[in-house]
């Protein structure tokens, strides 16, 4: 088998980027480990950027979005009952869109079957060889045979356990990471959300986040302990703990009932470089993690797969190198900006057992030069809803 470019992982960036190349007249073949149904079973956050929903639109795969997805001007920040509204769509401009990341793989896979684009699910035994060669190949099993295939390129989209970023020799690459001591307490139950917009919400007793996917479907974190099972917590536990973290005036208004789905998801900051090995790319969480605190995993998979797209449609249309050259320091660039982002929104917001008083009077600052300053709402607008690519 021959193609252009293999991209390993089905999940949004490979999909993405798989539709861009398709609709440039670039051949691909799609290869992930899991079944479609598995995929599409994942649950995850949807706050897009206005350059990811703009990515989306010119991957003719927006109209769903734009039809179901909630726009958002803004969202409120709480400290105890102290409450403040940053306004995105004021501050820059933009706004941002919430549509969940499993439709967004819904829509991606509807597209690129229509377009009979090549992709293959359960696969099995990858590897990753001659990356760093002219002629690097991917070798796989489906459904029993073995194959090669031949590609001028590789995209490793394959998230942070895949074999991308280990294909690359150890001593060809520097990891920074970090890791929060708590984690996120997710509950998705079929209520209306508490509030139109997100709520980040600093209390004694720890970060609470109210997050929505429709009118009918909330979505609502709590900061835990790192090694906390979903399990431990019954739905009465949670509805309690959660209401104590609220704002009173949304305490009092909150709607509980069962909960459909109940995950813990780590905090990490994980950064991978170069991102770049031959030819082999690693895009999205095969290089990167965030916390989910300032809604930027997802979004700095698109920017990769932007920077990408853009470099290999500048080599097959016009002979290039150049955008090729500089894709991992024009990812890095941004991904390193969306990390600072996110440490900062994380440890403003969240409740550190370990941390000195002077941590605590810190963050008590943090929050009021925050709800004092327009530059620092201006500041955290821009970031929110996306800096430029």
């Amino acid at each position: 088998m021959r193609t252009q470019v293999a991209i390993i992982g089905g999940g949004p960036a490979g999909l993405l980027l798989s539709r861009k190349l398709t609709l440039a007249g670039i051949d691909s073949v799609l290869l992930e480990r899991q079944s479609r149904a598995y995929v599409l079973s994942r649950i995850r956050a949807g706050v897009l950027e206005s350059g990811t929903a703009a990515q989306l639109r010119a991957a003719n795969v927006g109209d769903r979005m734009d039809a179901e997805g909630f726009v958002h001007d803004g969202c409120l920040m709480a400290s105890a009952d102290s409450i403040l509204r940053i306004d995105f769509k004021a501050c820059t401009g933009k706004t941002v869109i919430v549509y969940g990341q499993t439709e967004i793989t819904k829509d991606l896979y509807e597209a690129l079957e229509e377009s009979e684009s090549s992709i293959r699910t359960e696969i099995k035994d990858a590897a990753i060889h001659g990356a760093d060669s002219d002629a690097p190949c991917v070798t796989f099993s489906d459904r029993g045979r073995k194959y090669r295939l031949d590609c001028d390129f590789i995209a490793g989209c394959d998230g942070f356990h895949g074999i991308s970023r280990n294909s690359i020799p150890a001593e060809g690459r520097r990891e920074f990471v970090k890791t929060y001591p708590f984690g996120w307490l997710g509950v998705l139950s079929e209520t209306p959300p508490v509030n139109h917009e997100l709520i980040y919400s600093k209390s004694p007793r720890g970060f609470a986040l109210a997050s929505l996917r429709n009118q009918m479907l909330s979505r609502y974190y709590i900061q835990v302990e790192a090694d906390t099972e979903p399990e431990s917590w019954s739905d009465e536990e949670f509805w309690s703990e959660f209401r104590r973290r609220l704002p009173e005036r949304f305490a009092d208004s909150l709607v509980t009932g069962p909960s459909i789905e109940k995950s813990v998801a780590p905090l990490r900051s994980f950064v991978s470089e170069p991102m770049r090995y031959g030819r082999l790319f690693l895009c999205g969480d095969s290089a990167h993690i965030v916390p989910p605190t300032g809604a930027k995993g997802l979004n700095l998979a698109a920017s990769d797969v932007h920077y990408l797209f853009e470099a290999l449609n500048e080599h097959y249309s016009r002979g290039g190198q150049r955008l090729l050259d500089a894709y991992s320091e024009q990812a890095l660039t941004r991904v390193w900006k969306a990390m600072r982002f996110s440490w900062w929104m994380t440890n403003m917001l969240h409740r550190f057992e370990q941390g000195s008083s002077f941590d605590r009077r810190i963050q008590d600052i943090e929050f009021a030069y925050l709800r004092d300053s327009d530059a620092a709402k201006h500041a955290l607008a821009e970031n929110y809803a996306g800096l430029p690519y």
